[in-house]
């Protein structure tokens, strides 16, 4: 079964969620960029506040992909004990040297997702890279929060093309980007592990204002219906 992720930034708003339904609770600051990253200190309070009822996982922030700069952010985000930890690949020249530097960060154990976005170009060698350096999955989303989606930047067969691919490297493959209610149909036709939401989820359909217990509850009851 596909699941919902929901982004948020409080205990509160993580309480709302796991309210609702939702399957997944990442923590992240909407409004410190594509991944912003919260206060460390919050983090292990939000953690020790879900207590294990569901998976939880956490950005590092909006970083360059410099390796030592993500080792080390990394390192203090896994003594938060959160399950999941998600790296943006932003933008570089050579993605090689990181990867081979985060591999030891795997085999230590700690689960890291790599989110590429819509609107770049990656080399096409990149999905295996990422599989060799021991990751466990990787996830699209968009690094301009405008209302736009995935469903943008790749037709349906680019989209399709590019499930398969991290599928068939027996990744885990999470979806996100200024998705709504309406766009779950469509996506979950792509079977990814899951879905992310924030925007689509929050008053105005605007990722920095708060959450909507209602909208969270509509997208956890029609993935439901959808199996």
């Amino acid at each position: 079964m596909t699941q919902i992720l929901i982004s948020v930034t409080s205990i509160a708003e993580a309480q709302i969620a796991l309210d609702c339904g939702a399957d997944i609770i990442d923590l992240k600051d909407p409004s410190a960029g594509a991944l912003g990253a919260l206060p460390l200190s919050l983090i292990k309070e939000i953690t020790s506040h879900i207590n294990g009822q569901k998976l939880v996982s956490a950005t590092i922030g909006d970083l360059p992909m410099v390796a030592e700069m993500i080792v080390k952010q990394v390192t203090l985000l896994a003594e938060t004990k959160v399950d999941y930890i998600k790296i943006g690949f932003f933008e570089a020249a050579n993605f090689n040297e990181c990867l081979a530097t985060l591999k030891l960060v795997t085999q230590n154990g700690i689960k890291l997702i790599a989110v590429l976005f819509a609107e770049y170009d990656y080399p096409e060698s990149l999905l295996d890279a990422i599989k060799k350096a021991g990751f466990i999955g990787i996830m699209l989303d968009t690094a301009k929060k405008n209302g736009q989606t995935f469903f943008d930047y790749y037709s349906e067969k680019q989209g399709k093309e590019f499930a398969n691919k991290i599928l068939a490297l027996d990744l885990t493959f999470g979806l996100a980007g200024s998705l709504k209610l309406e766009n779950l149909v469509m996506v979950k036709q792509l079977n990814p592990s899951y879905i992310g939401f924030r925007g689509g989820v929050c008053d105005e359909n605007k990722r920095q204002l708060a959450l909507s217990a209602e909208k969270i509850m509509a997208i956890c009851n029609l993935n439901v219906s959808l199996l």
